[in-house]
């Protein structure tokens, strides 16, 4: 994939992780150790990486995949899901490993749990990331999960430094941001232009429980523009280094299904960036974004610019 900067150009969103299969299962209850719990229904879907470039491509955000994908009825499902989002696939196909899947527990509430095996996403390599040429203007997109896997994650921390200042750089570290080792993680810190994770992620991150505490304390860590703190029903905050933290209150809704709902925040947020929008503007673009899908069942159900309007009341 090349990019190629000129007049007229748009950004895009060049996305570095994930995309797999989810196994989602709609529970009474989780299964206790042993146990077995009987679903209320089922669905095999294509998710992970999905859900952000998803949420990206509904605000008019041309989105490039440039994770890995495999050889298998996995992978078969990922490639055709992408091409009906019209994303862009950049990496060839593994030939010996299919792609990963993921079980996804949700609970009554709309919480969700995750079992992950990992499979062909989780071998991008420096020869893989050579062939990813982002132009000024484009945001790479980075997750926790390939920052966590034992190739992904040193090749993609030597790799975002070889970057332009110009490109933008959005990480999502996600669940498993404990398991990024500290090697992989402080280099990806220094080159992150925008951080945006849960309370819980910033929490383990920083030792601080409380939202706006934990914002300040990433912002001196990361986010040469900036940090964001999504808190579910109360919105997300904002760090920008050197300024006061701002809390950005979402939407009330009825929650049917978390699930994709950060991915969801993120792929907005990040279009709305690439839009030219402020950075205030952008999270409360985002936080609709995400109040819109937990109203629906599935991984990927981003809603649109035009219903995102809507909510927000504008034209």
């Amino acid at each position: 994939m090349t990019g190629h900067a000129g007049p007229g150009r748009t950004p895009r969103l060049v996305h570095t992780g994930n995309a797999i299969v989810d196994v989602v299962m709609y529970l009474p209850r989780l299964p206790e150790s042993g146990g077995d719990v009987l679903a209320s229904e089922s669905t095999v879907t294509v998710g992970g990486g999905l859900n952000v470039m998803v949420a990206a491509t509904r605000q008019g955000l041309t989105v490039a995949y440039a994770g890995m994908h495999g050889t298998g009825p996995f992978g078969e499902l990922v490639r055709g899901r992408l091409a009906e989002e019209g994303i862009e696939v950049v990496q060839p196909r593994l030939p010996d490993r299919d792609t990963g899947f993921s079980v996804v527990m949700v609970e009554p509430g709309g919480e969700r749990t995750f079992a992950t095996g990992a499979g062909a996403e989780a071998g991008l390599g420096p020869a893989d990331l050579a062939r990813i040429i982002p132009a000024p203007g484009d945001l790479v997109y980075v997750t926790g999960y390939s920052l966590a896997y034992a190739v992904n994650g040193p090749a993609l921390a030597d790799w975002l430094g070889t970057l332009d200042a110009d490109v933008t750089v959005l990480v999502d570290p996600g669940p498993l941001v404990a398991e990024i080792p500290r090697p992989v993680l402080e280099p990806v810190l220094a080159r992150t232009d925008w951080w945006s994770c849960n309370e819980r992620e910033a929490r383990l991150l920083t030792g601080h429980a409380e939202p706006l505490a934990a914002a300040t304390a990433l912002a001196e860590r990361t986010g040469r523009a900036g940090v964001l703190v999504r808190t579910g029903p109360d919105g997300a905050v904002l760090a920008v280094r050197d300024r006061v933290p701002v809390v950005v209150p979402t939407f009330p809704v009825t929650v049917l299904d978390t699930n994709g709902a950060g991915d969801a925040h993120v792929g907005a947020f990040a279009a709305a960036l690439a839009g030219g929008l402020d950075p205030v503007d952008a999270v409360r673009r985002a936080n609709a974004a995400a109040a819109l899908t937990v109203t629906r069942r599935g991984p990927a159900t981003a809603p649109t610019a035009e219903e995102i309007d809507d909510l927000l009341g504008t034209d």
